[in-house]
């Protein structure tokens, strides 16, 4: 008996359909076992597959809804799903069959159909009830972006050693002046001539 768990947010929905894995003996209502999964956006298509196909549509709706709060530039390609914004308001999304001689589904969706998709997708990675096998966005982050990261930590893990060093010596020379006395220096040397 497999077990269906939705996640609803306004105009989508997420149902995920499975088992749970008895040998770590988890609860019956639980899944840990995806066999199906579908995403259903109101006046689309009906988007459904296995888990490996899950988590990477996932981590790219992830990755470029960050590109679009960042303010770079929204475009996310891979093998299986590729999303690019048509303008301020309008995200077009091809999804690729793995299966052969299947063409690719294309949808446009606007920026309240992405939020509830995101927010479905949230609400599946907080359920306790649903185990994902999760995967670092990094490894599935497109090569611009990942070598644009990668400068950017270069640069940084660069500039970082100098910059504190520098501070420190200016601190801890700062430090000095407030017990050097011009006023007692003079007497000493007065005292001694």
């Amino acid at each position: 008996m497999q077990n269906k768990l939705s996640f609803h947010q306004s105009s989508v929905s997420l149902e995920i359909i499975g088992l749970p894995d008895y040998s770590n003996n988890e609860n019956k209502d639980q899944i840990s076992i995806i066999s199906q999964w579908k995403l259903t956006i109101i006046d689309k298509p009906l988007i459904e597959g296995k888990i490996e196909h899950l988590v990477p549509i996932m981590n790219a709706f992830y990755i470029y809804s960050n590109l679009l709060v960042k303010n770079e530039i929204p475009l996310y390609e891979s093998k299986l799903i590729d999303i690019k914004a048509d303008n301020l308001h309008i995200h077009n999304i091809v999804l690729k069959s793995s299966k052969p001689n299947v063409k690719p589904l294309i949808l446009k969706i606007g920026n309240s159909l992405l939020s509830d998709t995101i927010n479905c997708f949230d609400q599946l990675n907080e359920s306790s009830k649903v185990r994902i096998k999760k995967t670092d966005l990094t490894n599935n982050t497109p090569k611009k972006l990942r070598f644009g990261l990668n400068n950017k930590v270069k640069f940084f893990n660069f500039i970082m050693p100098p910059f504190i060093a520098i501070c420190s010596i200016v601190l801890f020379s700062s430090s000095f002046i407030y017990f050097y006395s011009p006023v007692e220096d003079k007497e000493k040397n007065e005292l001694i001539n």
